[in-house]
């Protein structure tokens, strides 16, 4: 059975708890679809709106991505080939920031 997808209530939740995370209050921005006059900060719906499109399209899309694998690369392997560590350009970087 597939997953139902959720509604725009249950992706405002995720959005806001989201973004509060990070410190982003929502509710700062004018209330509505209108941006402020003085500021030119867009409304609060818009905004939200926004956000849903996104999460609508293009996490999924994102999330679906698998890098690709040589020619001739069975399925099964192929998938695991694409969890594999993108490589860095300062790997001591890398693994004193993986210590903390």
């Amino acid at each position: 059975m597939a997953p139902t997808p959720p509604t725009d209530a249950e992706l405002n939740v995720l959005i806001r708890a989201r973004l509060a995370a990070l410190g982003i209050d929502l509710d700062q921005l004018p209330p509505g679809t209108s941006p402020d006059p003085e500021t030119g900060s867009p409304g609060r719906d818009s905004v939200l709106a926004s956000l849903r499109s996104f999460m609508r399209g293009t996490v999924a899309t994102l999330a679906a991505y698998q890098l690709p694998a040589p020619d001739g690369t069975e399925p099964d392997t192929a998938k695991a080939l694409s969890q594999q560590h993108v490589p860095v350009l300062y790997p001591s970087n890398s693994t004193e920031w993986r210590k903390a």
